[in-house]
């Protein structure tokens, strides 16, 4: 199976690019909408200019197994982020303090990079706010002879007409599902209409994609992986989530229900979220993913 990417027309890539860059202009590229002048560096919610700026980028280990595979995930981590998480673990680069603005041929040069690495895939972590850079960078990429799966790796605050670009692009989405609540999400990740946008956003993910595929060395190539993080005192809404995943996308989502939430950055003045979870509290979200009828591993 080759990544969708290299079913599309170099004309088509270039409109998807060119509508993407035209939204740069009064931003709207995520829900937050800020109408800002991205194309003369302006700076909205995200704080992300005309350039993009990444803070590290090579094979990495520590993703879900499908995508580590035997040679890593060829991870790109782009500065700066359309949410505002308090517990933030990667804050230094989700805030700016750590990364640099590279050129879209350096981009482009990246992803070629990776895939001489032998890396199985691009994965894209945090790209909500960078999508015209990169629909630009994966042009060039093409041209050079990229011909691995894209994963667009996100905090699952997705705009739809941007997802819809991405239509027939992206090969494996891997949004989270952070919250069920309103309240908790404006609180602790300063976001408005969370649970009804990722919703929105996942549905979009899994009409272009489908559930997960892998080839015969359970490598992904094509697919939907949904991340949810169990935050204390189920402030994660998990029960009505994993409800969700099960009745309005599938029952055989790949879901990765994750214990490794700690108290980073902020999370130290915004109690119940000081401490770590406990091994009782995973493992009621593992079994509420199973009342819901999903089969979690």
């Amino acid at each position: 199976m080759k990544p969708a990417y290299l079913n599309l027309s170099q004309k088509e890539l270039k409109a998807r690019k060119e509508e993407a860059y035209r939204r740069l202009e009064k931003c709207n590229i995520c829900p937050h909408e800020c109408q800002v002048d991205r194309i003369q560096d302006e700076k909205g919610v995200c704080r992300a200019g005309s350039q993009v700026a990444i803070a590290s980028y090579g094979p990495h280990f520590g993703e879900e197994e499908p995508l580590v595979g035997r040679y890593g995930s060829g991870t790109i981590f782009f500065t700066y982020c359309n949410l505002k998480c308090v517990y933030c673990q990667n804050y230094e680069i989700s805030c700016g303090t750590e990364g640099k603005e590279i050129s879209i041929e350096e981009l482009a040069d990246i992803m070629t990079d990776l895939q001489e690495m032998k890396c199985h895939n691009i994965n894209l972590v945090t790209p909500t706010h960078y999508v015209p850079q990169i629909l630009a960078a994966l042009e060039k990429a093409v041209q050079k002879g990229l011909k691995i799966p894209l994963v667009y790796n996100c905090g699952g605050y997705e705009s739809l007409a941007t997802l819809k670009l991405l239509d027939g692009i992206i090969d494996i989405y891997m949004p989270d599902m952070k919250y069920s609540s309103e309240e908790v999400a404006r609180k602790y990740s300063g976001i408005r209409n969370y649970p009804e946008t990722v919703k929105k956003a996942v549905k979009e993910m899994y009409r272009q994609v489908g559930d997960l595929q892998v080839d015969e060395h359970g490598v992904a190539l094509r697919g939907l992986i949904i991340r949810h993080l169990v935050l204390p005192e189920r402030l994660a809404g998990t029960t009505e989530i994993m409800r969700f995943i099960a009745q309005e996308i599938s029952p055989t989502a790949f879901v990765n229900i994750m214990e490794q939430y700690y108290p980073a950055y902020r999370a130290k003045d915004f109690p119940p979220l000081n401490r770590r979870i406990s091994p009782q509290e995973y493992l009621e979200a593992l079994e509420e993913a199973r009342r819901a009828g999903l089969k979690i591993k």
